[in-house]
């Protein structure tokens, strides 16, 4: 008896518990697309990527010729000479390889530049999304965008449109 009186009160507090939360969806990919600073944003961060991009082949470009000019020339150069040269190459290559951490290593100038561009805006997106929660009781929100896990949810428990609003853009 006493069994199935504990097992009735552990069901019936798992279902009230249940039934209290409240949570709801959002596509962040679809939120942001929408959000015209953030596109002009990742426009600007393509542009000076693609410029950087450039500059780094152009440097490995010179190292390649600088190489081949070597190899070419090889069979008329002294030791001293051979050694200069190859000293100037592994130089260039270096130097290139230098340039692309400084643009595109994990610290480097376009991760700075992303997060000065990218952070305000993720910051307002997601500000509007705690005060949403906060207004309508909700006590998690997913991104169904980056969460592979989610395999189906019902259109219903997605609030993008209203992020949308609080952020003063109508869809």
């Amino acid at each position: 008896m006493k069994k199935i009186l504990i097992t009735a009160i552990m069901a019936i507090a798992c279902a009230v518990g249940a039934q209290a939360q409240k949570f709801a969806l959002v596509d962040m990919e679809y939120i942001l697309s929408r959000v015209p600073s953030y596109e002009m944003a990742n426009e600007q961060l393509n542009q000076i990527s693609m410029r950087w991009q450039k500059e780094v082949e152009a440097l490995a470009r010179e190292a390649e010729t600088m190489y081949k000019n070597y190899q070419a020339d090889m069979v008329f150069l002294t030791d001293e000479q051979k050694k200069a040269r190859e000293a100037e190459i592994v130089a260039k290559e270096k130097e290139s390889v230098e340039l692309r951490n400084k643009y595109f290593g994990p610290e480097g100038e376009l991760y700075k530049k992303r997060q000065s561009l990218m952070k305000p805006i993720q910051d307002d997106v997601y500000n509007a999304i705690k005060k949403l929660a906060e207004e309508r009781g909700y006590q998690t929100i997913f991104d169904r965008a980056s969460s592979a896990d989610i395999v189906f949810a019902s259109p219903r428990i997605d609030v993008s449109n209203e992020v949308l609003d609080k952020l003063g853009y109508s869809n």
